[in-house]
């Protein structure tokens, strides 16, 4: 919470910054300001909704096109390339916003091992991507609420959401106590 109070403060202020106080931003810089806020926390109220829209909308033949656009709309924000940090911070997003969740990390992390010409599913591996780390790691991120969590041992484990870490750890527990050579 203290990181978003922080992250508003900064956006405010930097927004404001030689403009007049009274004066607000609003059209596409307004919504990519938001978008900003919005990703940098695992809990996003309905006000989110217009500036993630316009955001996630973003959409391009080339995901690198993709990635290119949804950089370019973050830095219609006065902030967004005020500090090192915040310039990080778009690139991040652009790059990891809506791949670094569990059911996405589940999908794209798994492993597979080649035998005999065809290739067997392993399990799920429990490095995250460098994209996420850099999105998840980032000092204006609420990373206790964004960043998923692994449970188990690789390949083995499964990645959760941070709200559901503890009851999936303890169904993990109970289930390799029960059958210890399946996990």
């Amino acid at each position: 919470m203290l990181k978003q109070l922080v992250l508003c403060s900064v956006v405010g202020a930097m927004a404001a910054g030689p403009v007049i106080a009274d004066s607000q931003l609003t059209g596409d810089p307004a919504l990519a300001c938001q978008a900003i806020l919005c990703l940098s926390t695992g809990t996003r109220p309905n006000e989110c909704s217009p500036s993630l829209a316009r955001y996630f909308s973003i959409s391009y033949r080339y995901f690198s096109d993709t990635i290119r656009g949804r950089i370019n709309f973050l830095k219609l924000c006065p902030a967004s390339d005020q500090t090192p940090e915040m310039q990080s911070l778009v690139n991040a997003m652009a790059n990891g916003a809506g791949q670094c969740d569990a059911t996405s990390l589940n999908s794209t992390n798994q492993i597979y091992s080649q035998n005999d010409g065809s290739w067997d599913y392993v399990g799920i591996s429990d490095v995250m991507p460098d994209y996420c780390h850099a999105y998840t790691q980032n000092s204006y991120v609420d990373s206790a609420s964004l960043m998923p969590r692994y449970v188990g041992a690789s390949p083995s484990g499964r990645w959760v959401e941070a709200a559901q870490y503890n009851q999936a750890l303890a169904d993990y527990t109970a289930a390799q106590q029960q059958d210890p050579y399946n996990y």
